[in-house]
């Protein structure tokens, strides 16, 4: 008799090498991480939908105004941790890039889902950064810790030991941008609902932070 097909999912994980180091991950498991990055933005839309809008933030609040700014922030590190994930050799820092793709895209589609429920645009009137309470400023169009399009050509066609290096530098960077702008709205916002979701966003990256350092550290960056 013929034996019954296996329905076994492809392996994530990267293989190892006779030497035991490990290896890129290959087409299943760039895609396995793409499929997790939709179920996680559908997530985030899930969590927005569940925001009461008894009170609904205007155009020119310091809410909306995190939203947008936040997401387009958010969006890069979503990139760069894809490229993290698909071509780092080093299995601790394909960990953090896969992890912070994912939570990141799920926050995005919680902020985009406020917007929409609060019957604004994806983008407004006011300059970004505008409702942050110090009046951060944008240097070169980029926000706190944003990478420039240089450094983004830069990281995309890193290799090895490089690409994990500056990505590790460059996300510490971005999460520390980020905070400063999660901490803004947390100082000056008004919705009990996105200063807690805020709060959460604070909480994981500072612990991305850590982990962030920790392996930079062992790579001698």
């Amino acid at each position: 008799m013929t034996a019954p097909a296996t329905t076994d999912t492809p392996p994530v994980e990267p293989p190892v090498t006779s030497a035991g180091d490990r290896r890129p991950a290959g087409r299943y498991g760039v895609l396995a991480l793409a499929a997790a990055v939709v179920v996680g933005l559908l997530l985030g839309y899930a969590g927005g939908l569940l925001t009461p809008t008894l009170t609904r933030p205007g155009d020119s609040s310091a809410e909306a105004g995190f939203a947008r700014d936040m997401s387009t922030h958010h969006a890069q590190a979503v990139e760069m941790g894809l490229i993290a994930f698909d071509r780092s050799t080093d299995p601790e820092v394909r960990q953090i890039g896969g992890d912070i793709a994912t939570g990141q895209q799920g926050e995005i589609g919680t902020m985009q889902t406020w917007l929409r429920s609060w019957g604004l645009d994806p983008t407004g009137s006011e300059p970004r950064m505008a409702w942050m309470p110090d009046g951060a400023t944008v240097e070169n169009g980029l926000m706190p810790g944003m990478a420039t399009p240089e450094e983004m050509a830069k990281l995309r066609v890193a290799q090895g030991r490089e690409l994990d290096v500056l990505f590790l530098q460059m996300m510490i960077k971005h999460h520390l941008g980020g905070i400063h702008m999660i901490q803004g709205i947390l100082d000056a916002g008004s919705d009990d609902d996105v200063r807690k979701v805020a709060q959460t966003m604070k909480n994981t990256q500072q612990t991305d932070l850590t982990n962030l350092q920790n392996a930079l550290k062992r790579l001698g960056g």
